[in-house]
């Protein structure tokens, strides 16, 4: 698809949404006047990122105490399913991040209570819902419908059905969405951001997130080397954040 085409495609396809008119005006500001802000204090933050990063595995150790090594074998086979599903799936999205961080965020939280922004395929989703089935807890998602490729249907395509019941998927902005959230439920346990990438609307759903997790609890963002939002946020706050590399690119992680 070239790109005007999808562009074409994505504004006809909000301009019949008229609950996500508040997007479009924000969406058009982002990409025109606000252009350069998707990756203000990239390069500082990357040499930031850099200079401190530890693995994923690393991570779980320091932080929670745990090792990370059974993941993998205990749902071995709801994580082959989930990757057939994908190979399946015909539009194309994200696929799998750091599953093993959000899974044990989940259980050195006791989560009974996770909101995340950004599924996709739902592979976020569906570390962290194998955590709270334990606890008969809920996860909280936001996601943006993918208006361009007619993909409503297929957000978290990888999430098992037996999961489901246990899942609030909200089909918003996160700046409509977290409201909804927030009014349902107003603490939790784990929050896991990997939506908006712009400086402006990562550094606002940070404060929001930030608010409503509790002390103690398990705070994640990815791909904070897109711009400073991360840095500049915990910095502000004095946090001191663990940051994992992963796949080339860099998670931010710490517990309130």
């Amino acid at each position: 698809m070239s790109e005007i085409v999808r562009v074409l495609k994505t504004f006809v396809a909000y301009l019949k949404r008229p609950d996500l008119y508040p997007e479009l005006g924000r969406k058009i500001v982002k990409n025109t006047v606000n252009r350069g802000n998707a990756f203000k204090g990239k390069e500082k933050t990357n040499s930031w990122a850099s200079s401190r990063s530890i693995s994923q595995q690393e991570a779980i150790a320091k932080l929670f105490g745990a090792d990370s090594s059974p993941f993998r074998s205990a749902f071995s086979d709801v994580l082959k399913q989930s990757e057939q599903k994908e190979r399946a799936c015909p539009i194309k999205m994200g696929g799998p991040g750091a599953l093993e961080l959000i899974y044990y965020s989940c259980e050195f939280a006791n989560a009974k209570n996770v909101v995340e922004t950004g599924v996709a395929y739902g592979w976020s989703s569906l570390a962290a819902l194998l955590s709270l089935e334990k606890r008969e807890g809920t996860l909280y998602s936001s996601d943006m419908p993918y208006l361009a490729q007619d993909g409503d249907q297929y957000v978290g395509f990888v999430v098992p059905e037996n999961l489901k019941r246990f899942w609030k998927l909200f089909r918003f902005a996160d700046k409509e969405s977290l409201p909804k959230i927030f009014a349902d439920n107003e603490t939790f346990d784990v929050v896991h951001y990997d939506s908006d990438k712009s400086y402006n609307g990562r550094l606002w759903a940070y404060h929001e997130l930030y608010k409503h997790l509790r002390k103690g609890g398990v705070f994640i963002s990815d791909d904070i080397g897109d711009n400073s939002a991360y840095q500049d946020f915990c910095e502000a706050s004095a946090i001191d954040t663990v940051v994992v590399e992963y796949e080339g690119k860099y998670i931010g992680v710490f517990v309130k």
